[in-house]
């Protein structure tokens, strides 16, 4: 009898330790973000041990490419939650099927901007165009105080694009342009541009990064954002206080950003994907946002980084209904490749 309680007892104590194993192994959760998703380190390990949860990182590409990664795979999903769609792709992101609404979005507390259909905003932006101060002040020639201006000789092979079919920042730049000029005249303008030396990159980073004049290329004006002028005081090497870049807020030429975190169709761990989209938008992941993605937080008690003063956000931005964006932005995007590069 006593031998067969033993016997009882012992597996008991394996059937919990079993059950103990299991619990404490952390699930996976993977998480399709854009290439300039760039939290620091150590937030993402406390994160993964406070909720048990292992992140998949998966790196998407620009914003552009990473939600057509998304549609190829819809079949077969490949993340669970993805970061990083904007304003500006939230509707292609709908009708291709690729996000589903988060059913707690509405739990969260009250943002400085929203993306609505049950994304939840964590981020929010400007794009416009910077300019090379050294380069801008060398030429002799004064900066354009409109976009019409850079149709002129004297600005001939300034200005850098990024391709609005294949990246966020050269799709939101392309909407402004409509916004703030129409549509008939924004196309005109493009075609101008172009006879103009207009340069057109794939994607923000080898624009910024490889051809603009401040990094070795030839092109002093591109499109980036309002905070990239923060960034670079905040990574130069020589702790310089005035930034080298400049932004240009020209009419036609800003576009608010607002990027969000998405359930992925067809994806699992719900519970895993909740805690995340908590994190995203908990105290240090909005203040560390700030330094890390070049981003503004969207919770508004949110300190802002003292950096960001060099970054200042423009008093004005041309926007489109998202209605319009919804109807009409897969044809403006084809309108321009046949505009800019046929």
């Amino acid at each position: 009898m006593n031998k067969r309680i033993f016997s009882l007892g012992l597996l008991a104590v394996a059937a919990l330790a079993a059950t103990v194993s299991a619990q404490a192994a952390p699930d996976e959760l993977r998480v399709m973000v854009h290439s300039s998703f760039s939290l620091p380190k150590p937030m993402l390990a406390q994160f993964e041990s406070q909720s048990n949860v292992k992140l998949s990182i998966i790196k998407g590409g620009d914003a552009g490419e990473m939600l057509n990664k998304l549609i190829l795979t819809r079949a077969q999903p490949v993340a669970d939650v993805v970061y990083g769609i904007d304003n500006a792709l939230v509707f292609k992101a709908q009708a291709a099927q690729v996000i589903e609404p988060y059913p707690n979005a509405a739990m969260h507390g009250p943002a400085s901007v929203a993306l609505g259909h049950g994304m939840v905003p964590v981020d929010y932006g400007y794009v416009n165009l910077n300019y090379d101060k050294a380069w801008v002040a060398k030429s002799g020639v004064p900066l354009p105080k409109s976009l019409d201006d850079l149709t002129q000789p004297d600005y001939r092979d300034w200005l850098l694009v990024q391709n609005p079919a294949t990246s966020s920042p050269g799709y939101a730049f392309l909407l402004a342009t409509v916004a703030g000029l129409g549509e008939e005249k924004a196309f005109e303008w493009w075609a101008k541009m172009r006879a103009n030396g207009l340069k057109v990159t794939k994607g923000w980073s080898e624009a910024y990064n490889t051809d603009f004049s401040r990094n070795g290329g030839k092109y002093p004006l591109v499109v980036s954002y309002a905070t990239s002028p923060a960034a670079e005081v905040f990574y130069s090497k020589d702790k310089i206080t005035e930034s080298p870049t400049g932004n240009l807020f020209v009419k036609g030429g800003v576009f608010r950003q607002v990027e969000g975190v998405a359930l992925v169709k067809g994806g699992g761990q719900r519970a895993a994907a909740a805690k995340f989209i908590d994190f995203l938008r908990s105290a240090p992941v909005q203040t560390a946002l700030q330094t890390s993605m070049w981003m503004f937080p969207v919770e508004q008690t949110t300190p802002r980084a003292e950096v960001m003063r060099h970054g200042p956000e423009p008093t004005a931005y041309d926007s489109l209904s998202n209605e319009a964006i919804a109807e009409k932005g897969a044809q403006w995007v084809s309108r321009w490749t046949q505009v800019v590069l046929k």
